[in-house]
């Protein structure tokens, strides 16, 4: 059967529906007898049919919610047909035949799904007819002899429909418990006079228009109705996860399922696949959406109830920010998700403090390293341009982004995708690369400050030592695929697989500088650690942000820096008071989190000694930067007045340039480059033409600067002994 053939029938029962009804009420209103009742008792009810099943009823159960203009009925089980009862009058009779389709009316599905017996049925068809009827207002009121009560009433009811009982306005039956209808008791008003008004979205299904009620599409987003492609780990997972909920289904209330893992995108296409098996819409609310007040959360969780009865759908409850400080936010789901609400997916990170009832957990992480090689794979063969692919170069690509970037499957479909519509003059290795690196850019941007690498190494002047530690870490980050999968020494390890320094040092020795060096040669973001960002004096806030910041980096395409990481990083201390616990607990959680963190991660201190032993022990690399001798002042005199000799490459006074002099000054590489800067500004400013950063700049510059650090200072060692003039 059709759409159109339905909502045809549908329309002729209703038609058929408001006849009989209008004979009813016309007969009370007259005086006549309408009702072949036996006597009412208060716990009386009527006895709902056995279901008839309906192969057409089958294929709409799966049916999502359309739009208006061709909304079909979705249900969750096979409805009954109503009972016949000839004695009353022929429109009884022409109602019944019209019930006789398949699938069934509309009201008849919905008394079916919520369990309504055929006296609460009628109430609702009472109610909906004035909006159906124009005409039944006034016939309400004729019927009720006072001319005022124009509105449906339980009295009404009571009077007009056969087998009444007196439970159906109870608070637990469908009618009042799911808000199928509102009730105006104003005052003193009685119960059974009070007016019915049936609810907007139950008068629209009637209709046979089944979306999903506004009141909850302000607050849930619908998602795509399509499977979404998942590694075979996580389909492992998915399978497991079905035949659960499948084994629950014919024992009652459906288990909330708790999806855990860090991954939220994982984890969210998991629910979507197994909703897209199940044929079930899956909608989408943050836990931060979900009303603080209890009243409010009541009719949530009712209006939702009332949703899973007439549409194919299932929730997703984001609650990613859930933690052991959101006591107030952990009851209100507990208390929310204790409802039975259907088929519920619920997002976290780690299991609550407070169990959930009746929930099963499972976890759920990223595709494997080799998952994602397979998957960057075919993404790059569909990114390359036709006649472009090259195997070989594809799987190397694919072997370092996957060792590099640890991405979910829609991370890596989008990125590749990016790339292929980027207009920048690179190669599509390059696109692909700069897109991951843009993608933790966002998150990353609130709590640390993004720094432009530029540096290189032929800029960077540190003894062979500490430059063949700089060149280790690099090399150790391009060989991550081959020494964690090809060789295995994954399967083996469960921490560690980061990679952390230390760079040890005074300050100016060169410590920031060389990680922008390996920042640009990797060519990954680097970001300083902002601790007025991440440090808060409330409890619980700082941990917090170290998740979120540790969270972003670890897809790998940032360079963590923690610049002076002796205050973040320091030594526990002896707890006397609440303070010194907490701050323990901070640096314990830095701890575990430095030894699980997949990324590369730089600490920058000229306090080693201030560090917690622990960290030593967990850290890879330790970068010791010395103080330049004297050699090594001298290459850092000329590489920092490179760009101004560059510039003036055509008249540049380089012999009057005397570097060793210059090397004599004890400073450090950071101090040097400020006075070869502050000299080049100090040219730029003269009056007289002569741009050139001369030894009288130079001099004045270091004097200023040497001022500045408080050191001693002796003139002869700034006497500048100019040549005669006119000289032979």
């Amino acid at each position: 059967m059709s759409n159109e053939t339905w909502h045809d029938d549908n329309n002729r029962y209703l038609a058929a529906s408001l006849q009989w009804l209008r004979g009813r009420l016309q007969a009370m209103g007259q005086g006549g007898s309408v009702s072949t009742q036996s006597s009412v008792t208060p716990d009386q009810g009527a006895a709902v049919p056995a279901p008839r099943a309906s192969s057409f009823l089958d294929r709409l159960r799966g049916i999502p919610a359309q739009t208006p203009a061709a909304a079909t009925l979705a249900y969750a089980s096979p409805i009954v047909e109503p009972t016949q009862n000839t004695a009353i009058d022929p429109a009884q009779t022409v109602r019944d035949e019209a019930a006789k389709t398949d699938p069934p009316p509309a009201l008849l599905m919905l008394a079916q799904n919520f369990g309504l017996s055929d006296f609460e049925r009628d109430i609702l068809l009472l109610c909906a007819a004035l909006e159906l009827d124009p005409d039944m207002a006034a016939l309400c009121a004729a019927t009720q002899g006072n001319g005022g009560r124009a509105y449906p009433t339980f009295a009404l009811a009571l009077q007009a429909f056969a087998d009444p009982s007196w439970d159906a306005l109870s608070p637990h039956r469908p009618l009042r418990y799911l808000r199928l209808l509102e009730i105006n008791q104003p005052g003193a008003t009685p119960l059974t006079a009070a007016a019915l008004r049936a609810d907007e979205r139950i008068v629209n299904y009637i209709k046979g228009l089944n979306v999903l009620d506004e009141r909850l599409s302000t607050l849930l987003a619908p998602d795509s109705s399509d499977a979404p492609d998942l590694a075979p780990s996580q389909q492992s997972v998915a399978d497991l996860i079905a035949a659960n909920l499948k084994s629950s289904t014919g024992n009652g209330n459906l288990p909330v399922v708790e999806l855990l893992g860090v991954d939220s995108g994982s984890k969210h296409d998991v629910a979507l696949h197994i909703c897209a098996a199940a044929q079930r819409q899956l909608h989408r609310i943050s836990i931060d959406a979900l009303p603080t007040n209890k009243a409010e959360l009541e009719n949530l969780a009712r209006l939702w109830q009332r949703e899973t009865r007439m549409l194919p759908i299932a929730l997703y409850v984001d609650a990613e920010e859930l933690g052991s400080g959101n006591s107030d936010m952990a009851s209100g789901l507990q208390w929310f998700l204790s409802r039975d609400l259907g088929f519920v997916f619920v997002g976290l990170r780690e299991p609550p403090p407070r169990p959930i009832t009746a929930s099963v957990a499972f976890e759920v992480g990223k595709p494997t390293t080799q998952e994602q090689r397979a998957a960057w794979n075919d993404a790059l063969k569909d990114a390359m341009p036709a006649g472009e692919e090259d195997a070989n170069a594809v799987d190397s690509n694919a072997r370092l982004l996957a060792g590099q970037f640890n991405f979910n499957l829609h991370d890596i479909r989008n990125t590749a995708a990016q790339a292929t519509h980027s207009s920048a003059a690179l190669s599509m290795s390059e696109k692909v690369w700069d897109a991951c690196c843009g993608l933790t850019r966002p998150r990353l941007d609130q709590l640390a400050q993004r720094i432009e690498p530029k540096a290189t190494w032929d800029e960077l002047v540190l003894p062979a030592e500490a430059l063949g530690l700089l060149h280790q870490i690099a090399a150790q980050v391009r060989g991550r695929y081959q020494v964690y999968e090809d060789w295995g020494y994954a399967k083996t390890m469960t921490r560690g697989l980061g990679i952390s320094a230390l760079f040890a040092g005074e300050s100016g020795t060169g410590k920031t500088y060389s990680a922008e060096v390996l920042a640009n040669e990797l060519r990954l973001s680097l970001y300083r650690i902002d601790l007025s960002a991440v440090v808060s004096k409330y409890i619980g806030e700082t941990e917090k942000n170290l998740r979120k910041l540790f969270d972003a980096a670890e897809q790998g395409g940032a360079i963590l820096f923690f610049d002076e990481a002796d205050a973040l990083f320091g030594k526990r201390s002896e707890v006397k008071d609440s303070h010194d616990r907490y701050a323990n607990i901070e640096i314990n959680y830095l701890l575990q989190r430095m030894e699980s963190f997949s990324g590369l991660a730089i600490l920058a201190t000229n306090m080693k000694s201030a560090l917690d032993q622990a960290f030593m022990r967990r850290l890879r690399f330790i970068v010791n930067f010395p103080f330049p001798g004297a050699a090594e002042r001298t290459q850092i005199w000329q590489k920092a007045l490179a760009p101004w000799q560059q510039a003036t490459a055509s008249d540049a006074p380089k012999d009057e340039l005397d570097y060793e002099r210059l090397a004599r000054f004890n400073l450090s590489g950071g101090n040097i480059h400020s006075i070869a800067l502050n000299a080049a500004f100090l040219a730029a400013r003269r009056a007289d033409g002569d741009k050139s950063v001369a030894m009288p700049v130079l001099l004045s510059a270091t004097r200023s600067e040497l001022r500045k650090l408080d050191k001693q200072i002796n003139e002869a060692d700034f006497r500048v002994i100019q040549p005669a003039r006119g000289a032979a």
